[in-house]
């Protein structure tokens, strides 16, 4: 499992003094407001100190200690901030997006194997895995009837099959 997990883009600056626009990749900004350090890398050796975070539509306003100008903010356009898995807290049965990733994907009565989970995408109403086998992708509904099952330490989600859930059907 990964150690540091992406929570967003630095995709602007916001004034003068030095705030910048969180695209956030996280579950929103409650998520944000309780770490208290964030990393430049993926490897978690370029920490920086949150200062605050603020929602605004569907950004995050940040405020990085010794970001105090729009240059300073200027030279960070572009660059994905990191977490320390361990600084936050998640709900009882929630999984990160990178743990996901990877997973097998079997039916829960048969064992039969789809694929391995490529991407999880939201639209609004459910998470959505994408599932390849062979080059061919297949969209999963992550919902209780279909997504029964997710075992992250050994990276296998069971799913029961439903009709119209693949081509086949």
């Amino acid at each position: 499992m990964k150690k540091y997990l992406e929570i967003g883009k630095i995709n602007n600056t916001h004034g003068v003094r030095g705030e910048m626009k969180l695209q956030l990749w996280c579950d929103g900004i409650d998520y944000l407001k309780q770490l208290k350090r964030l990393y430049l890398d993926s490897e978690g050796k370029k920490e920086v100190k949150l200062i605050s975070a603020r929602e605004q539509k569907n950004l995050a306003i940040i405020k990085l200690e010794g970001i105090d100008s729009i240059e300073k903010a200027e030279e960070l356009k572009g660059k994905v901030l990191y977490c320390d898995r361990e600084d936050a807290v998640i709900e009882d049965g929630a999984n990160y997006i990178a743990d996901l990733i990877g997973c097998y994907v079997v039916d829960i009565d048969t064992e039969e194997e789809y694929g391995r989970v490529v991407d999880v995408v939201n639209y609004g109403s459910c998470d959505i895995y994408d599932i390849e086998s062979w080059g061919k992708h297949t969209l999963i509904p992550a919902i209780e009837d279909v997504v029964k099952e997710i075992n992250t330490e050994y990276q296998v989600i069971k799913i029961k099959r439903m009709k119209g859930l693949f081509d086949e059907d």
